[in-house]
């Protein structure tokens, strides 16, 4: 073969490849240490996970051993979801397609094109048999469902794009339990993320899901959890009972349920299932996280005068306890899952508790420096880090500069409120200790900047050039302001 005809049977090699749908071809992004907390993770679906569509499971985990340039390892993964699924009888080789799809890319990768090519065809086939579209538009539902599943293990940044792949497998397979189940749980999530308004029905596709699989326990929680949401604790008790009495050792339910009764303020409780649940997923950063959430809620309470819990006015010994505790397993969370933005927050919090301010900056600035941070979670962190600064460093000013940055991203009210309150209340404490000083009348011109409130903001940054005449911030936002 001329080395021209090997270019050309190459790029037709790939162009059949990138048509291909499956893990190489759903633009999925992350890093070594974002892979290595997700193999955790899916390695303990492996050993718990009981369900016809564990196949699922071994093809993801396929992927992220590749990732890893574990070949070997990838493919005996690739072999294992073939063997299931041709071993289900309910499943159909529509099921296949993103199994063979991910070998193709596979040997690709390890430059065997034969293989490669001979898992094309295979897919081709099934095409050609079911009488299915190759258009990448056409609703295949175990496509859809497949994805939408890989997209939940991904993290937050995807759950709305799994909720759209579950909506489209379920527009062909509306009975089906597994996608029914799978959008109740996107739902779920993607309803649960901060700064979401998700204003329709949450408990409607988890019955529904409920309903077509009576059995599934992780189910039956997190309705118990949204019944919480809605202020039906008791109804939601009767769920999370319910389940626990079916699946006592199963780790997906155990941290709901933990989840349940922490929030419902019984931490003793919570903490007993979170160390059961750590038993059998000993490196789970979710877990870490809710028992570090657990003292976090101790700590709080025996800070809070008006709290009326047995965890008030604690000795300083016992509360010293709970905070290096909740440091611990903060700490072994981040280990585990290093992208964890939330964690970062929680964890330089009880670093301010233990009076670690060092380490709480250090901590602050660790997740703000990642690239991938999204609007809501770099807004949170910032008003955290600006509570830090004006709290624990005593620096007003530190802290206005981390507000206002934080106010200037475009999230929901809820945060943008916090910001919009501390950043007014440092500016009257600024304007009454000196009224000459242009600071504060700055700042609440940002306020109302920002509210589209033009009158006033234009006012207040007039006050401020009046003390400051040459300060370009304000003159160009009474510009910006007459443009408006």
């Amino acid at each position: 073969m001329t080395f021209i005809m090997q270019l050309i049977n190459e790029s037709t090699l790939k162009s059949q490849l990138i048509k291909l749908r499956c893990h190489f071809t759903w633009d999925l992004h992350e890093k070594e240490g974002d892979i290595i907390s997700m193999e955790e993770k899916v390695s303990g679906q492996q050993e718990y996970l009981v369900t016809e569509y564990k196949y699922m499971v071994y093809n993801l985990m396929a992927y992220l051993k590749h990732m890893q340039g574990h070949s070997d390892d990838a493919i005996a993964n690739l072999e294992e979801a073939e063997k299931i699924c041709l071993s289900n009888s309910t499943q159909t080789s529509a099921n296949l397609l993103v199994i063979y799809g991910n070998c193709a890319w596979v040997y690709y990768k390890l430059n065997q094109s034969e293989k490669s090519q001979h898992y094309i065809d295979k897919v081709n086939k099934i095409y050609t048999e079911l009488q299915l579209s190759t258009d990448p538009e056409f609703s295949i539902p175990e496509i859809y469902g497949e994805q939408g599943w890989s997209f939940l293990q991904y993290g937050e940044q995807y759950y709305e794009k799994a909720k759209e792949c579950f909506e489209k497998a379920l527009e062909e397979a509306p009975d089906d339990p597994e996608w029914n189940s799978g959008y109740a749980t996107a739902v779920y999530r993607f309803a649960s993320l901060p700064n979401v308004n998700y204003d329709q029905d949450l408990l409607q596709p988890l019955e529904r899901a409920i309903e077509l699989n009576p059995k599934d326990t992780v189910l039956k929680a997190l309705l118990g959890l949204t019944l919480q949401d809605l202020n039906r604790q008791d109804e939601g008790l009767k769920y999370i009972e319910e389940a626990i009495d079916e699946k006592p050792d199963f780790p997906y339910l155990l941290r709901y349920v933990a989840k349940f009764y922490r929030r419902a303020g019984m931490i003793d409780e919570a903490l007993n299932i979170l160390s059961r649940a750590l038993n059998l997923l000993p490196t789970s950063a979710f877990l870490h996280h809710q028992i570090g959430l657990c003292h976090r809620h101790i700590i709080i309470a025996n800070r809070n005068e008006k709290s009326n819990c047995q965890y008030r006015k604690l000795s300083e010994k016992y509360l010293n306890e709970h905070i290096q505790k909740a440091i611990f397993h903060f700490e072994l969370t981040l280990e585990y899952e290093k992208s964890f933005h939330y964690a970062y927050i929680d964890l330089a919090n009880v670093y301010r508790e233990a009076k670690q301010n060092k380490k709480a900056e250090e901590t602050f600035k660790k997740v703000l420096a990642f690239e991938n941070l999204i609007g809501e979670d770099k807004q949170q962190i910032l008003f955290q880090y600006g509570r830090f600064a004006e709290y624990s460093k005593k620096s007003e000013w530190e802290a206005m500069e981390h507000y206002k940055e934080a106010l200037l991203i475009p999230c929901s009210w809820m945060n943008s409120e916090k910001c919009e309150r501390d950043l007014q209340r440092l500016a009257m404490r600024k304007i009454r200790r000196d009224p000459s000083e242009a600071t504060g009348y700055g700042l609440l011109g940002l306020v109302y900047k920002v509210q589209g409130n033009i009158t006033k903001a234009a006012e207040y940054y007039e006050k401020a050039l009046k003390h400051d005449p040459s300060n370009d911030e304000y003159t160009r936002a009474l510009c910006e302001l007459a443009i408006l």
